[in-house]
C-alpha cells in the first residue's frame, strides 16, 4: 500500500529545503532587512546610502521573484522505496 501524499497547498509549495531555490530565496529575503537596518542606523555618505539602498530593493525584488516561482511550481515528489 502507498502512503497517501498530504495535500498540496500553497505552504507545502514553498516548503522545498532539497530545492536550491528556496535557500536562496530564504538568503535574499534575510539579506534585505540586515541592508536596511544598516542604511537607517549607521551614519552613512549619500553614495553609500544610494547603493546599500539599491542592493536591499533588489534583493526584495529577486526574493519575491524566487517565492513566486516556488509557489508555482509543483515540488518535487519524494524518493519512494520500492524494496517490499
Amino acid at each position: 500500500m502507498k502512503p497517501s501524499r498530504p495535500p498540496s497547498g500553497p505552504l507545502s509549495r514553498l516548503y522545498q529545503p532539497r530545492n536550491p531555490l528556496f535557500w536562496l530565496m530564504l538568503t535574499l529575503n534575510a539579506l534585505s532587512p540586515a541592508l536596511a537596518w544598516v542604511v537607517n542606523n549607521r551614519p552613512l555618505n549619500a553614495w553609500a546610502t544610494v547603493v546599500l539602498t539599491c542592493f536591499a530593493l533588489g534583493n526584495a525584488v529577486l526574493g519575491t521573484f524566487l517565492l513566486w516561482r516556488l509557489l508555482r511550481e509543483e515540488p518535487a515528489a519524494p524518493a519512494q522505496d520500492d524494496t517490499p
